[in-house]
């Protein structure tokens, strides 16, 4: 705290991110980073980048790695928007669309960084609660809105809403934009860039952090109309024309062109994910049905806080957020390699 300080920088509520610890030897499953490491391909791109050309500025459009996500989703390059991680795509749509006369709608128990862009920019909002399954009910966002955000899979559940409700909300919504956050679907959903050129209303974000094994890297982008990407590249212009460096650059578009790695990545999640599904409910666990490359769990026998603490004791951290309590005895468990989860249920063995 210091005197120099503005009054709205007290009032801020920051965001707290996943722990990364420093402790080696540790079974890490709080933070749903992906299992495997990037393609090779990947990491021979980034060293024929990491040569003298590092003293020049990157190209400020992104260009090879907006045509590689065109390319890849079948869009227009003018579709597409790039930014340092899903986070800052999230933080520039949110100024350029969210700040209007109505509250911005997105569910009560979700990515806890929306309510924290709202206090940024001073956005009113309004959170909807999720159904008794943990679910979005899509008639519950059928009113008045200054817009409409939310992940599919929804994070921290998991629970995926289908394109069929997706379209519905779209249809029933044309005034105002939606968002879906997209940062998990290719652990098992159907992406709604299809929908894009449908609805100019609709905008898709995605990161390459999870299913393209790049959190270090952070590239996020954004897939939509082409008048809905000018406004989010007005607003990058004005923030910082050069977001993405050289090495990210080349390695999102690589990372885009490697499909056999990609494949062979999510699908040890979801074979990964399944087998640990089955190992917690044999042990009385009561997982949500999952999409993502994280398993939302709780056990009715013990808190949520007493297992995650348990965990940590032997070396295994899950995420626990305590918060709201409707969630309170829940872990959010993410789903690792086959000898990180065996290591889990050894540990939930002995405390269980």
């Amino acid at each position: 705290m210091s005197k120099y300080w503005s009054d709205f920088v007290h009032q801020l509520e920051p965001y707290v991110p996943g722990e990364q610890p420093k402790m080696s030897k540790l079974v890490k499953l709080n933070t749903n980073e992906h299992p495997l490491g990037p393609s090779p391909k990947v990491l021979d791109v980034i060293r024929g980048e990491a040569d003298e050309r590092l003293r020049l500025y990157p190209d400020p459009d992104s260009s090879q790695l907006k045509d590689a996500i065109a390319s890849y989703y079948g869009v227009q390059r003018d579709q597409v928007f790039v930014g340092n991680g899903s986070d800052e795509v999230l933080a520039h749509l949110f100024l350029g669309f969210f700040k209007q006369d109505k509250p911005l709608l997105f569910p009560d128990i979700t990515y806890s960084f929306y309510k924290v862009y709202c206090g940024l920019y001073q956005i009113d909002y309004e959170p909807v609660a999720l159904d008794q399954d943990l679910a979005i009910a899509v008639d519950d966002y059928l009113k008045p809105n200054g817009g409409i955000i939310f992940p599919n899979p929804n994070a921290p559940t998991g629970r995926l809403l289908p394109l069929s409700e997706i379209e519905r909300l779209l249809k029933a919504n044309t005034e105002s934009l939606v968002v879906v956050d997209e940062a998990y679907i290719d652990f098992g959903g159907e992406s709604a860039i299809s929908l894009i050129n449908q609805y100019p209303n609709l905008l898709v974000t995605q990161t390459l952090s999870k299913s393209r094994s790049l959190a270090g890297l952070r590239i996020g982008l954004a897939v939509g109309d082409a008048a809905l990407i000018d406004g989010l590249n007005r607003i990058k212009d004005s923030f910082n024309s050069y977001p993405l460096d050289r090495l990210a650059i080349a390695a999102g578009a690589a990372a885009f062109e490697d499909q056999e790695w990609f494949e062979k990545g999510c699908g040890l999640v979801i074979s990964q994910r399944e087998l640990l599904n089955k190992a917690l409910a044999q042990r009385g666990f009561a997982n949500l049905p999952s999409a993502a490359n994280f398993i939302f769990t709780r056990h009715p026998q013990h808190s949520g806080e007493s297992l995650a603490k348990g965990l940590r004791e032997q070396g295994v951290i899950v995420r626990h957020f305590g918060k709201p309590e409707r969630i309170a005895d829940y872990l959010r468990i993410t789903v690792g390699t086959p000898e990180q989860n065996q290591a889990l249920i050894e540990a939930l063995d002995t405390l269980l």
